[in-house]
């Protein structure tokens, strides 16, 4: 029971924490794409980088609390991100490239199959406690 609870808390903090990266990276770009910058692809690379430091960061101080082999998990987390990554690229190419979906509405639809999988892989792997 103790650790459903904790599990529970976890992703609700994960969560939270998921809505600074997820504005951090939908900020980052809508702005790119707004003022021309990058195309939809390469601004998408560079929100998510941004996002993706962000929300370990958090994560890793606040909410699974965890200090020890920090580039290891960075390195892991942003492998799992790099996965998000992909999975994103390949919904939003099918949501704009193939059914024209507005870029904007498209980037806020992958983000739930994302964050899904990548709370999973991350508590799994990159915020496990140390044996």
């Amino acid at each position: 029971m103790k650790n459903f609870l904790l599990q529970r808390k976890q992703f609700l903090l994960y969560c939270l924490i998921g809505v600074s990266g997820t504005t951090l990276d939908f900020s980052v770009y809508s702005g790119l794409l707004r003022f021309g910058l990058l195309g939809y692809q390469a601004a998408n690379v560079a929100g998510y980088a941004s996002g993706t430091l962000l929300t370990f960061l958090l994560n890793a101080h606040f909410n699974f609390r965890v200090t020890d082999k920090l580039a290891r998990r960075m390195a892991c987390c942003f492998g799992i991100a790099f996965l998000g990554l992909a999975l994103s690229a390949v919904l939003l190419h099918v949501l704009i490239g193939r059914y024209h979906a507005n870029p904007y509405c498209a980037k806020a639809a992958t983000l739930v199959v994302v964050v899904l999988l990548q709370y999973n892989l991350n508590r799994l792997y990159s915020f496990r406690k140390s044996n």
